[in-house]
């Protein structure tokens, strides 16, 4: 609420300035301005060890996951398809609404006129604008110098050798693996509680930022911040209603009671935005009214829980992709496909953080694979309260939608 309030005192305050010509206060304004990108750069910094703890973490949880048994490896199978079928939706839906209603050009030059211009400094530089990716494309995301890679703030090749990392680190004996996975899991938390601190001074550094947007976009900078909160909830709404026909078709489970054993989950998960906290109540229904058998909803949910979060792909490509489209940037499809990756990638490191330590580990390892700047994010995330009630909601439907179809995948009896 602090972040909220801060983002419309700043918008406000700088309308007024702007409207009513304060030069004292505009001056006043100019001189704090460096505060808000030094809070932007106290987040950029954890950003590539941030990622790289948590993939190398997640991989090589996931993958040791997958070595327990066939429900496991079933139920990691599912949480990958749906990764893919959320970044899918999420691009098409976005480049689909934006192409058709486009938000207003003087909405657009409000709020691109109050960030700060320029690549960040990490942005890959990359060049998508050839299309569909070739052979140079495929060969850059392998990195020859990982090291070199992360200090040049080029994602893609990294999220690539963590995958490899991860996937190695599951493979060596009990000992070694348990250490190594064990040290990463100390660097991601500790730069966990870095990030904490920055957003601990978040309505400050939310306050300047909308300040400076306020002073030189006006109206329509507020104007373009709802935009993005309809068209970011909508995106939620259509992935949370499309778990229903896929657990219907394809877990030949009738709609109303699919419907009666996920309700209870969802009004948790809309009061608090925790698919953790939704956890009962998601095992609750699925064994009482959906009717799905212990052992599955014992191993999945839980999963699920911890690894899956249906939403992430879809939504952190609707706030890099709505951001570009602010910038005025072209989307090529090479551009797309580096984003979808590390969006699909990313989210299954992503899984079990607070949701705006995840908004920002989520968004910006995919705007700086795709080379979209980050000044915006900020502002975007102190709306963020209203799109998190659809992120859960589309989590824990997910949650218990793969719950079904484990079930029915693995054979057990209805």
């Amino acid at each position: 609420m602090a972040i909220v309030l801060g983002l419309a005192g700043g918008l406000l305050l700088g309308i007024l300035i702007s409207h009513y010509e304060l030069a004292t206060v505009g001056a006043l304004a100019e001189v704090i301005a460096p505060v808000g990108v030094v809070w932007l750069n106290a987040l950029r910094m954890t950003v590539i060890p941030l990622v790289f703890a948590l993939l190398v973490t997640g991989v090589a949880s996931a993958a040791s996951t997958a070595a327990t048994g066939r429900l496991a490896a079933i139920t990691l199978a599912l949480f990958v398809g749906g990764l893919v079928f959320s970044a899918l939706l999420g691009a098409g839906m976005v480049q689909g609404v934006v192409s058709t209603w486009p938000l207003d050009a003087a909405a657009r030059d409000a709020l691109r006129a109050g960030a700060s211009g320029g690549m960040p400094g990490g942005a890959s530089p990359v060049d998508y604008s050839a299309g569909l990716p070739g052979g140079d494309w495929l060969t850059s995301i392998v990195p020859v110098n990982p090291i070199g890679s992360a200090a040049a703030g080029l994602v893609l090749p990294l999220v690539v050798f963590a995958l490899f990392f991860g996937f190695a680190a599951s493979r060596l004996a009990p000992e070694p693996r348990d250490r190594l996975v064990g040290f990463f899991h100390a660097i991601g938390e500790a730069m966990l509680v870095i990030v904490r601190w920055v957003l601990w001074a978040a309505p400050v550094g939310v306050f300047v930022l909308a300040l400076g947007v306020g002073m030189k976009g006006g109206l329509g900078a507020a104007g373009a911040i709802l935009y993005y909160v309809v068209l970011a909830c909508g995106v939620g709404l259509v992935l949370t209603l499309a778990c229903y026909p896929l657990a219907v078709w394809a877990g030949r489970v009738p709609l109303s009671r699919f419907a009666r054993g996920v309700a209870p989950a969802q009004v948790v998960a809309f009061s608090t935005q925790s698919s953790l906290a939704s956890l009962p109540a998601m095992i609750a229904g699925a064994r009482q009214t959906i009717g799905l058998p212990e052992r599955t909803t014992s191993i999945v949910l839980p999963l699920a829980v911890t690894l899956f979060r249906l939403s992430s792909p879809a939504m952190n490509l609707v706030v890099v992709l709505f951001v570009a489209h602010v910038l005025g940037m072209t989307v090529t499809v090479g551009m797309l496909l580096a984003g979808m990756l590390v969006a699909i990638v990313n989210s299954l490191s992503s899984a079990g953080l607070p949701g705006q330590s995840s908004f920002f580990t989520g968004t910006v390892p995919i705007a700086f694979a795709m080379g979209v700047p980050i000044e915006l994010l900020a502002l975007l995330l102190a709306v963020e309260v209203v799109p998190d009630i659809f992120r859960t909601l589309a989590n824990v439907t997910g949650d218990v939608t793969v719950a079904v179809l484990v079930d029915r995948a693995s054979g057990a009896p209805d």
